[in-house]
Formats: structure tokens, sequence, C-alpha cells
């Protein structure tokens, strides 16, 4: 790792302040990389060190908090149906405003809705789950990825609207032949996104699913029900507990792997947060207390890190507008902007880069959430298991 610093510098200090932490990566030579762009890894190393070394622990000093899970899940696990359906008629409910065409925010809102919907039925129907739900399941994540390309290039849309919506503003034009390109593009991905939801029949998935949730009473399906590991079927707590775990440990993983060579991005580390986020979603539908605080700061994080993947899908999309043969006819100033406004922009995914970093190294928000998080997995298990 180049720095002005020894290399351990920052983890002998144990807690750093952000101002150092700052200077030392402004202080960075890069003109020893490629293209000016610093490995993720070297970038990474003085934040996620700590994180690696307290992955999965609780704080050193701090007691952790006594969660009295099982009363909260006794009295509102009756609610997880209820929810699902609630999430379940938002979901159908905002496919009509999508195929018109012309709403990004029911866009927006579809692809959230079906993650809760999602989250919601991945408690209530854990794995082995039976074929009629794995086909129901594919069907609302095909749905929502079906909608990825349009929703991106609205968000783009959007940034390219408010540059140019500014009095002052340098590479006008790069940014007003940047808008039509998206705007073709946009057009294009919605036509084949339409055509996919059309295939998918999200009007027979709705009455399937709907007569499933129906169907959640004293006495499930038999075909339904959901052995665990003792045996007998897993409570909604129990379910709950071994998604927390999995989706924690899943984050600390992705940030850990974030330190390789091989790891160039951060979108790893977005995807596993946003599940994190969803999950505790559900458990403060299900009134599990303290789950809001950590809900609250997992949103600021993914907030943060929707960001940085806006700016990364914009260079994406301008480096293919610059290379499409048809841009460079006779446009080669105009490009020769478009990749100084591609430089600006990894400057500023940088600093999002070495913000977030500063968010999860000993944030009091983290080490709340972690602590708290720390105290639902260390709870016993339930002796008895109880239908949903």
């Amino acid at each position: 790792m180049v720095v002005d610093a020894p290399p351990d510098a920052l983890a002998s200090q144990g807690s750093v302040s952000p101002a150092p932490i700052l200077r030392v990566f402004a202080n960075r030579p890069e003109c020893n990389y490629p293209n000016g762009t610093i490995p993720m890894a070297e970038r990474m190393e003085p934040y996620t060190a700590p994180v690696a070394r307290k992955a999965m622990q609780p704080s050193p000093g701090r007691p952790r908090s006594k969660v009295k899970l099982n009363r909260a899940m006794a009295l509102h696990s009756g609610r997880a149906p209820a929810l699902a359906k609630r999430h379940l008629n938002s979901f159908i409910s905002l496919e009509p405003k999508v195929l018109r065409g012309d709403d990004p925010d029911a866009i927006h809102d579809l692809r959230v809705a079906s993650r809760r919907l999602q989250q919601i039925l991945d408690l209530l129907y854990p794995k082995p789950r039976t074929q009629k739900l794995c086909k129901l399941r594919r069907t609302i994540r095909r749905a929502r990825r079906s909608l990825s390309v349009v929703r991106n290039y609205d968000v783009l849309l959007s940034h390219a609207e408010s540059a140019l919506s500014r009095k002052r503003l340098a590479r006008r034009e790069v940014w007003t032949v940047f808008r039509d390109y998206l705007s073709d593009r946009r057009d294009a991905s919605f036509r084949k996104a339409a055509r996919k939801l059309g295939t998918l029949n999200l009007t027979s998935c709705f009455l399937r699913i709907k007569s499933l949730l129906d169907a959640i009473g004293a006495v499930p399906a038999v075909d339904e029900k959901l052995p665990d590991h003792a045996g007998g079927t897993a409570t909604l707590e129990t379910r709950l507990i071994e998604s927390l775990r999995k989706a924690w440990t899943g984050l600390h993983d992705r940030l850990l792997e974030s330190q390789k060579e091989s790891s160039q991005t951060l979108h790893p580390v977005r995807i596993a947060a946003k599940r994190l986020r969803y999950l505790i979603e559900a458990m403060v539908e299900l009134h599990v207390p303290g789950s809001k605080p950590a809900v609250n700061y997992l949103r600021q994080i993914q907030q943060h890190l929707g960001d940085w993947h806006d700016l990364e899908v914009l260079e994406q999309v301008m480096l293919a507008m610059v290379a499409d043969t048809k841009f460079l006819g006779n446009r080669l100033p105009l490009a020769i902007e478009a990749e100084r406004l591609v430089l600006r922009n990894r400057r500023k995914k940088r600093k999002y880069e070495e913000e977030f970093l500063l968010m999860v190294n000993n944030a009091p928000e983290w080490v709340q959430m972690e602590e708290w998080i720390g105290s639902l997995l260390s709870l016993p298990q339930p002796s008895t298991h109880e239908e949903v």
C-alpha cells in the first residue's frame, strides 16, 4: 500500500478520526496507477481491517442488550400473513402504472414492493420450498429484474436533467447529448421490460400467492409444512434468527472480500446491505424490539451506496456512448470532454467509498446495530415449535 505513513500506521492507532484518514487518502500519489485509479483493496484496507477483526464479535466493554424477542414474536407473529397480503396488494396494484411507461416512481415502488413481498414470503416459507412456491418466487424476482435497466436509465436521466438545470454548467453540450442518448436507450429497454412483464402473468401469480396466504391458519396444508433440523415445524422466531444470521454474516463476508485485489467494486457490499435492510424492515413490521434504529441506519448506508452505484452506472453508460461508432462520427472533441467527465466522476466515487468506510468503522450507529444483532443471535432457540 503506497501511502505517506507506514502501511500499518492506521491499524496500530486503533480508533482514528476522519480527518487524518482523509489526509492520508488525499496525499496518495495516484500517478503510480493506471488511469489514476487506486485499487479498491488499498483504499479500503485501513477501514476494513478493524471491521474484519471485530466481525461477528461484541464490542469490548459494552454489555449486550437484553432483547425480549420471544415475547414480541409471540404477540405479533400472527401479523406475518397480513403483512404479506399487504405487500402483495401493493405489488400487483403498481403493474398498471408501470406499464404506462411514464412514471419512474412507479417502477421504483414496484421493485421495492417485490423485495418486501419476497422477504416476508421467505420468512413464512423458508427452504426447502415446494416447486409451486419456487415458481412463484421466481416470478416475483423476474418482474423486479426485468425493470432494473429501465430504473438505471431513469436515475441517470434525473442526473442529466439536474445537471442541465444549472445556469452555469461546464460541458453542457456533453450532458445534452448524454440525456438524448439515455432517453433513446430508456425507451428501448422499457419496451423490452413491458414484453417481459406480459409473459410473467403477474395476475395469476397474485391469485396463487393470495390463496396460499389465505390457507395459513391453525392447520396449514400438509405440503406447506416447514420442517426444521429438530424434526418439528420451525417457528417464525427460528426462521427470523436464521435469516438474520445469514444476512449479517453475508454483509461481513462482502466487506472482507472487498479488500481483495480482484474486487474493484462495492456492489456486492451494497447488495448484502440491501438484503439485511429488507429483513430488518420485516422485523420492524413484526415489532421486534430495537429493530427500528437498525433499519434507519441501514437505510442511510443503502442510500450512500446507492449514490455511489449511480456514479458507477453513469460511468459505464457514458463510456458505452463514447465507444458507439454512431456517436464518434464527427464528435471527437465531444468524446474527449465526455472522458474528462468520467475522470471527474471517478474522483467523486472515491470520495463516496471513503465516506462509506468511515460509516462502518467504529461509527456509534454501526456499533449499536452490531450489538443489537449480536444479542439476537445469542438468544437460545425455543424448545417448542409453533405454526405460523
